[in-house]
């Protein structure tokens, strides 16, 4: 398992017993993936480098070697991939917190209070280990050791990169100490929160019949030349004997490659 914790040392009073506590402070930029995962990353773009250079070349030693890159690219491709969904698991677990915390601010409980309560809330919902469980463990222990929930919010904000709790914890140290309106201003980052989601759900519906098209018009090329090359009689020879042939074949590798990177980052729509 890849360390995706930073370790910190944090002074627990509990009645007139002070002990140093070990806690793990959970590093949402580095990638949750461990071995079993990097194995799998390897195989998967070994298998595709191969086929798609197989496909091209038909040169065996090229075709592994490229298969090998092709594997070590995708470790690093699906770190990123589980980085950002443990990134959006977050988010949700996220909203999740302030929904309860607005609950129980409503009812007329401090923050702290509060933040017990939705703790109590969402581990009906969530296990042990969930990120969003760990944080509250995390909040509620340096709360208690006299760190400043602002401050709290900030540092959870820096560690997740995710822009609604940066927004929260930004808001949240404005108004500390100096509003009676903290439920209400929870509830509204909620709601706003929840209207990005509900904008980004609707055009990720709307662009997946886009996506499928690209795949399948990334995957047609490769399927042709297969097809051709093994019952055309002979009419693709010429790609892998002469020179012109390969370097037509470079050239279309070259231009599939580009469409593909192009592809995903149009369809990659921020909000």
């Amino acid at each position: 398992m890849a360390n995706i914790f930073k370790s910190t040392s944090l002074t627990e009073e509990q009645g007139n017993t002070k002990d140093n506590v070990r806690v793990h402070i959970p590093d949402y930029t580095l990638s949750p993936s461990g071995l079993p995962d990097h194995i799998l990353a390897v195989l998967i773009g070994f298998v595709g480098g191969f086929v798609v250079l197989f496909i091209f070349y038909r040169i065996i030693i090229l075709s592994i070697i490229g298969g090998g890159i092709f594997g070590i690219v995708n470790i690093f491709v699906s770190m990123q991939a589980a980085t950002k969904k443990r990134k959006q698991k977050l988010r949700m677990q996220f909203f999740d917190l302030l929904e309860a915390m607005s609950v129980a601010m409503r009812a007329g409980n401090p923050p702290l209070k509060a933040l017990e309560s939705a703790k109590k809330d969402l581990s009906l919902i969530y296990p042990a280990y969930a990120d969003i469980m760990v944080e509250l463990d995390l909040i509620i222990g340096r709360f208690n050791n006299a760190v400043p929930l602002s401050e709290i919010f900030a540092d959870w904000a820096v560690r997740s990169g995710l822009e609604d709790i940066e927004s929260f914890a930004s808001v949240y140290a404005t108004i500390e100490g100096k509003s009676s309106r903290a439920d209400e201003i929870i509830r509204e980052t909620q709601q706003i929160i929840a209207d990005k989601m509900e904008i980004e759900m609707e055009i990720d519906t709307m662009m997946t019949a886009a996506k499928n098209q690209l795949n399948i018009m990334l995957i047609m090329p490769l399927v042709i030349l297969l097809v051709i090359g093994y019952a055309g009689a002979g009419f693709m020879d010429v790609i892998y004997t002469e020179p012109i042939g390969r370097v037509a074949a470079t050239v279309g590798l070259v231009i599939l490659v580009l469409s593909y990177v192009l592809g995903r980052r149009i369809a990659r729509i921020a909000i």
